[in-house]
């Protein structure tokens, strides 16, 4: 592992087991996102390195050094940014998906958590740094 890789803090009993099943669905979910539209891939693949740091130093430097995956968060980590087409189709399929949900859900408290949630992630992605 490099500098660069943050250093994986195994966690230990029950919690470890917890964040292993909660990293491998995020993996999963990642890989069917590749392939499915609007089912995103690099959150995913993000939450499940965020789990395998925490639990599993094996399956963190697997995901982070796989063929395939890899190239999905390994920049992110690195702190090289996000790239700009990733940042445009998460922003506009959220907008979509959350607007979407707004008109099928009555609840005036589930439309503003909605689009409360939808606008900090957009500023948040505004923010970070773009890879071009």
């Amino acid at each position: 592992m490099d500098e660069a890789t943050p250093r994986p803090r195994q966690r230990k009993g029950w919690v470890r087991y917890l964040l292993l099943g909660l990293g491998w669905l995020s993996v999963a979910l990642g890989i069917i996102g590749a392939f499915l539209p609007l089912l995103p891939t690099t959150p995913f693949l993000l939450l499940a390195a965020a789990c395998f740091m925490r639990s599993s130093e094996r399956f963190y430097l697997w995901l982070i050094n796989h063929r395939w995956l890899g190239p999905w968060v390994k920049p992110y980590l690195e702190g090289d940014g996000i790239p700009l087409k990733g940042k445009v189709y998460a922003i506009v399929a959220m907008w979509i998906s959350v607007g979407f949900s707004c008109w099928l859900v009555p609840y005036v408290w589930a439309r503003v958590a909605a689009f409360t949630s939808c606008a900090a992630v957009t500023v948040y992605l505004l923010k970070q740094k773009t890879r071009r």
